[in-house]
């Protein structure tokens, strides 16, 4: 899909909006959440809608190097929004991949147990999930070593059976097609974000094929821009409202041998502070074994380049659950950055989904990382409450 920054200047839909703004809704970000957003407003309200996306396609940062994961919603506190739309987004993506034949399997996790403190930790997160109406079950010793006889998990596994994977370029494909009536601007980025007197909102931005940029309206903006987020707020938000960002990479390293094999998705024991769910072994839709992703903490958001520097502490990672590993055959593939609100200690920090106080119709989504793709579905049904409740 074209950008049609030039056709968005000459456009104005002033008898459709209240304000005489160019556009109703303007989202910020074309990334899976993004697109989740844009298609639910767009198709729902059928008004005036753009969506500006600063790459040439969609989802090139965190959506398209992720580990392509349908996550269960089990890892988070209770009551955290990561929790509650991670679990419904789970459904609306589940039932949506099989109405439109989106390309998905339900492999299901398994989560391991190495030592008797693993056990402990395992045991109260499948007491959480009890109350959280996930489904979670023991697999012991010999019958894990049965079922998955390259995987070593002396104290037992978590059996995680609603865990699964998706093609998300096909999904993204498909958000993006209902959007096909509607304004899209890609390699577009946004230059400055204001208030009117009029209180609608004034969109500045640069096209990569125009020397000059264009500006125009829309009653609600959602800033979904993913780890550029913060410098969206910033541009609009008092100086006291202002958030840093922080990055924490995670490389993933492909696996071209046909042993150890695994059926699943089988993750470590999940360590707090870690920044992430540790390095994990999962299945891309052809059956493709990969790892990671680990978790390296940098300062350069566009840092993209997966190094074979890491592979040494990746191999010490999984080796300890797949000790048949062949270390000669494992090298860096890719890599993605997570966005982060926190520095490294900082603790867990929620999904930030919020209209600003005093900005009505600004939607502010902030720390949009794992599990957003699950969730996406999940976000953009809160963002339209938020909006129209």
């Amino acid at each position: 899909m074209r950008s049609r920054a030039v056709q968005i200047q000459r456009r104005l839909f002033s008898t459709s909006v209240s304000r005489n703004s160019d556009f109703v809704h303007c989202i910020i970000g074309g990334g899976v959440v993004g697109l989740a957003v844009a298609s639910r407003l767009a198709t729902r309200y059928r008004k005036p809608t753009l969506l500006i996306e600063r790459h040439g396609e969609y989802g090139t940062e965190t959506s398209s190097r992720n580990s392509e994961v349908i996550h269960a919603g089990i890892y988070y506190p209770e009551n955290s929004l990561k929790t509650k739309l991670c679990i419904r987004g789970k459904e609306l993506l589940y039932d949506l991949c099989e109405e439109q034949g989106i390309p998905h399997k339900r492999l299901g996790k398994w989560i391991l147990a190495q030592n008797e403190k693993e056990r402990g930790i395992l045991e109260g997160l499948h007491e959480k999930c009890g109350r959280l109406g996930v489904a979670t079950e023991f697999i012991e010793k010999d019958e894990a070593g049965r079922l998955e006889p390259d995987v070593h998990s002396p104290f037992g596994v978590l059996n995680s059976p609603t865990t699964g994977i998706i093609s998300v370029h096909d999904y993204m494909t498909y958000l993006a097609s209902t959007l096909e009536q509607f304004d899209i601007s890609l390699q577009t980025t946004v230059v400055s974000l204001s208030r009117t007197s009029s209180g609608n909102y004034e969109i500045t931005a640069k096209s990569a094929s125009d020397q000059e940029p264009f500006t125009v309206t829309a009653d609600v903006v959602i800033n979904s821009a993913g780890l550029s987020a913060p410098l969206v707020s910033n541009m609009l938000l008092p100086r006291e409202k202002h958030v840093a960002a922080y990055y924490a990479k995670g490389n993933y390293f492909s696996y071209s041998a046909s042993r150890p094999k695994v059926s699943r998705l089988i993750y470590p024991c999940p360590v707090e502070g870690l920044g992430g769910l540790g390095t994990h072994l999962t299945l891309d839709m052809a059956g493709r074994m990969r790892f990671g992703p680990d978790v390296e903490w940098v300062d350069d958001p566009h840092d993209l380049v997966a190094r074979d520097s890491r592979l040494q502490e990746a191999v010490g990672a999984v080796s300890t659950y797949l000790p048949g590993i062949k270390r000669d055959v494992l090298a860096a593939d890719y890599c993605g950055i997570r966005p982060k609100l926190q520095p490294k200690g900082g603790g867990f920090q929620d999904f930030v989904i919020r209209e600003e106080e005093g900005f009505s119709g600004f939607v502010n989504l902030l720390g949009i990382e794992s599990p957003g793709l699950t969730s996406s579905l999940g976000i953009a049904e809160m963002v339209d409450e938020v909006l129209y409740k």
